[in-house]
This record gives structure tokens, sequence and C-alpha cells, in this order.
């Protein structure tokens, strides 16, 4: 299996408000190269949190055969869901949280595990805006489509 190395992240402009999302995908060649893909969208009235999954989500769909993926991502809601088995959990009580509450963005987890089913996907959590290059990249790419005027609609957020 090919290794690939996922950065991701998301941003909104108030919280709903214009969001978008960063993902920098890594290719490590078996000659020691390295080729990196980079992607970017942006949304109208949206979330943080929906927009880092989406992040995510986006950059597993680019992969092309099934791959061993570490996902990073300064998203503890992301990681944390994988890392201490929330998504279990959610699953197992038909996407209820704690409370017996219903889980937010139930569209986009779905659609993550969905996009993560061909690959072995391992999660590691970053700290955001702590110099790490492709966390500051997948950063600026985010803010800059959260600014941008190509922004689409959220038809997950709005139906929700």
């Amino acid at each position: 299996m090919k290794h690939v190395d996922i950065y991701s992240d998301g941003s909104a402009r108030g919280n709903p408000g214009n969001g978008g999302f960063g993902a920098l995908l890594v290719f490590h060649g078996a000659d020691g190269s390295r080729h990196e893909k980079e992607l970017s969208g942006g949304y109208r009235l949206t979330t943080n949190n929906r927009m880092e999954l989406l992040g995510a989500i986006c950059g597993l769909e680019q992969l092309k055969e099934p791959c061993d993926v570490t996902m990073c991502t300064d998203s503890q809601y992301i990681a944390n869901a994988f890392n201490q088995h929330w998504i279990d959990g959610w699953l197992r009580r038909g996407w209820k949280g704690a409370g017996n509450k219903p889980v937010k963005n139930v569209d986009l987890w779905k659609r993550l595990l969905a996009a993560m089913e061909p690959h072995e996907v391992h999660f590691e959590w970053v700290k955001g805006h702590a110099g790490h290059p492709e966390n500051e990249r997948c950063d600026a790419l985010a803010t800059a489509a959260a600014d941008g005027d190509a922004l689409q609609e959220d038809e997950g957020y709005t139906a929700g």
C-alpha cells in the first residue's frame, strides 16, 4: 500500500459564517520523492467543524487506490472522534452522543467514514497555529477560500 500524509484544516469567519477548508496531500514515492497536491473550497453559512471535516473528506476522496494514510489535523473534534473512539459510540447509539443528544454534522461524518472505507487511516492531532509548515499551509488555503468570492452553499448546514 502506498503511504500518503494528508494535512487538513477548516476555517469559518463567524461561526456560523463564511467558511473554507484546505488540504495538502503529500505522496511519498518508493524512490524517496515527494509529490504534493493542494485542495481548497469556500462555503457560505457554515461552521468551523464542518469545514474541518470537509478538509479531511476531500483529501481522502482524491485518492485513486487504497492507501495507508496519516491524517494530520488540528481539529481535536476529528482526531478524538477516532482516537478516543467517540465514533464507535455514536454508531452504536444511532448517531446519538452524550446525554442521548443527536450528533452534529452527521452528513459529513457519514461521508468521512465512506471516504475512509478503502484505506487504512490513522489520525494524528497537530497543534494549530504553532508553526507546523503543512498545517500553516492548510490554514492559509482554508482562510483564503473562506474570504473568496466563489462561495458554494453548504447544503448540509442549511438543511440542518
